[in-house]
């Protein structure tokens, strides 16, 4: 019969042969798998997006111009901002109450750049200011493209542009297209999100296995799956030191690449800023975290289904308003006039 301390010997024995295997197979997930080229096929169609109104001349189109902020650990991070008319008299005061804040948070791969067009349509009726912040990582010259220090860091990065931002008694929105989206249901649910008074997201990504998302995001993204698990094993008993590794690369088109604005595209992310720009694993958590939100898509999302957005969503959360547009694609349901009017609509109705 083995003795107490034989059975414990075995035990410690087996545990550490199991510890060893779980690293082994998490180390050869992430190693057997490694960036290469997206190959052509199909993507986003980018002809509907750019910053511009309708009605601008893109050749002499230009972008408001970025201001910069400084981040908690020193960083220089840009973002653009669209100042709207004074909104109204705050209630018993008798004073000029400032109008409600949009941040709104660009989609993956791009910049703040692109959503100009429609924060200027908003911040012109006076009823809103808006934020177009380029995350870190991003925009025509960051200091690590594709890249950021932590999880969670874009959290941290957006609460310090509101809390540099925001004017005392203004009223709080976050938002944001794509990626962006997702970024704004995580931040809701996250240390930051408690205080927002609305929420307006514009074709999310929810999570890559959310009812709503088409396979490989209809051909935009490109996942190193096996690397993304393997990094996965390893963080969930805490090691982080791989997470800057690619995690996903996006098939941009080469007119986009060798045009323009090629230069600002991030065509890449690392782990850990991958998981940060979408909300957690449990991602019916933040959502069901979401204060009272207006999300807007088209019915011929590429990279989503539209009409999958509500039956996954209103079961954890029935503060949502939902605005389905008719032939509006991924990209071009940014600048749609259906998606400012209901935007406007929206924030009018959350604030009453």
């Amino acid at each position: 019969m083995m003795s107490v301390v034989e059975i414990v010997a075995l035990v410690l024995r087996f545990a550490l042969v199991s510890a060893a295997i779980y690293l082994v197979i998490a180390t050869a997930l992430v190693l057997s798998q490694f960036p290469s080229p997206p190959p052509a096929g199909k993507t986003l169609d980018f002809s509907t997006l750019s910053g511009r109104s309708g009605n601008t001349d893109e050749s002499k189109y230009q972008a408001a111009p970025l201001e910069f902020y400084q981040a908690r650990d020193g960083a220089r991070l840009g973002f653009r901002r669209y100042e709207a008319a004074i909104n109204a008299t705050a209630e018993g005061t008798g004073e000029a109450a400032p109008a409600p804040l949009l941040v709104f948070i660009h989609g993956s791969g791009w910049h703040g750049a692109a959503y100009d067009g429609l924060a200027r349509e908003l911040a012109a009726t006076g009823r809103l200011t808006i934020l177009l912040p380029d995350l870190r990582g991003h925009g025509p010259d960051p200091e690590s493209r594709g890249d950021i220090a932590y999880i969670g860091q874009f959290e941290d990065d957006i609460a310090d542009l509101i809390a540099l931002q925001r004017k005392p008694g203004q009223k709080l929105f976050i938002g944001g297209h794509s990626s962006g989206g997702g970024l704004a249901v995580r931040y809701a649910g996250g240390d930051h999100g408690s205080g927002l008074d609305g929420a307006v997201l514009v074709a999310p990504f929810l999570k890559h296995d959310s009812p709503a998302t088409r396979p490989a995001s209809g051909g935009w993204a490109k996942p190193l799956t096996r690397r993304i698990i393997g990094l996965s094993m390893l963080n969930s008993v805490g090691i982080t030191a791989l997470n800057g590794m690619i995690a996903i690369q996006f098939r941009f088109p080469q007119e986009v690449l060798e045009g323009p604005q090629g230069s600002t595209a991030t065509p890449a992310y690392s782990f850990r800023l991958n998981t940060s720009f979408a909300p957690r694993a449990d991602y019916l958590a933040d959502i069901a975290a979401l204060p009272p939100f207006l999300l807007v898509a088209g019915q011929d999302d590429e990279a989503f289904i539209a009409e999958a957005y509500e039956p996954t969503m209103r079961p954890v959360n029935p503060k949502g308003h939902y605005l389905l547009v008719e032939n509006r694609s991924h990209l071009g349901i940014v600048n749609a006039p259906e998606t400012a009017a209901g935007i406007l609509s929206f924030v009018g109705t959350a604030l009453r």
